[in-house]
Formats: structure tokens, sequence, C-alpha cells
């Protein structure tokens, strides 16, 4: 067991100590996890690397009930979906009417994904990923490790258990999966 599982382990049971001790652990990796996600934000962007890390672990070690991580790899996967939801969220709050919500919607380029995405792209997206999950859950598992979390897709399919070939052929269907979707 690694310090980072033992540590975890220990916070979710409720030792204080041990959830005090695991974010300098691992505080440097989520910052540039959270800074990946950030750079494909669309300019403007008013949340920074540090607030997006500081949320995305108080979801993470907050008061949950039962959760576990099965070692350093299913931490960061579910720090990346923590993060992801939290900006998702974001975009929702600054699309919505009182904010200045219903601008006209522009496609979604699948191979603009790395890049900075509108709020209204990244909602399309973000639903277009929901539908895919409940078509091939682990497809829609890969490409939100690989898209949100910015791991390699060998790295992705690894955390979830996937053969490098299967993780690939998940990643091949969900890119065309998604672009079908999207143009539609």
């Amino acid at each position: 067991m690694t310090e980072v599982t033992r540590l975890l382990d220990g916070a979710v049971a409720g030792d204080k100590h041990a959830a005090a001790a695991v974010l300098p652990v691992v505080y440097d990796e989520l910052r540039k996890l959270a800074a990946g996600h950030l750079a494909r934000e669309a300019p403007g962007q008013t949340l920074t690397a540090t607030a997006l890390v500081h949320e995305a672990y108080l979801r993470l070690v907050g008061p949950v009930d039962g959760a576990r991580w099965d070692g350093r790899g299913h931490f960061f996967a579910a720090a990346a979906e923590a993060m992801r939801r939290l900006l998702i969220d974001r975009a929702r709050a600054r699309l919505a009417a009182k904010r200045g919500g219903g601008r006209p919607r522009a496609d979604v380029e699948l191979d603009r994904l790395p890049a900075p995405m509108p709020d209204d792209e990244l909602l399309d997206f973000a639903a277009a990923l929901g539908r895919l999950a409940a078509a091939d859950a682990a497809a829609a598992d890969v490409t939100r490790l690989h898209v949100y979390g910015g791991l390699p897709v060998e790295e992705a399919g690894e955390a979830l258990g996937q053969s490098r070939a299967t993780a690939y052929r998940n990643w091949t269907f969900a890119r065309a999966w998604l672009r079908e979707a999207l143009a539609g």
C-alpha cells in the first residue's frame, strides 16, 4: 500500500491527521492536472488552478459516505472527474439566463478538445459524453480520463483495468460516436 493510499484511507475513515497530510503529498500533481483543465477552457476564465484543486479536494475528502480509493490511480481519476464536474457546473452557471445565456450555439469539433472551448460547446460535449456513457460506459470512461483527466489513452485504460488494445478501441469508438452525436 502506497503512502497516498494509506493517507486517503485514513482521511476517508475520519482521521483528521491523515486528511491534513494527504494534500501536501498530492498537491503538485493535482495542480498540474488542474492547470491542464484550465488550459482547455476559454480565455477569460477567472478560476485559478489553486482554487480548482482546493474545490476538487474538498469534494474528494469531504463528508462522503463510504468513499474509498483503490490506490493512487483511482484517486487521481476521481480528482479529474471532480475537476471536470466543477468546470461544467461553472459553465452552466455562466450560461444561465441571468448571466447572459442564450447566445447562439456553435458546433463542437472533436479535434478541438485540447484547445479552449466556449461554455456552450463544453456543455454540448458533456451532454454527448453522457449519452455515450449510456451507449458504451467503457468508451465513455476512457474518454473522460483522456480528455478531462489529461491521461494518455494507455494510462486511462490502465487506470480502468483495460488492456492497451481495448483502451484504444474504446477511444476510437468514442471519437467516432461523439463526432456523429455532435454533428447532428
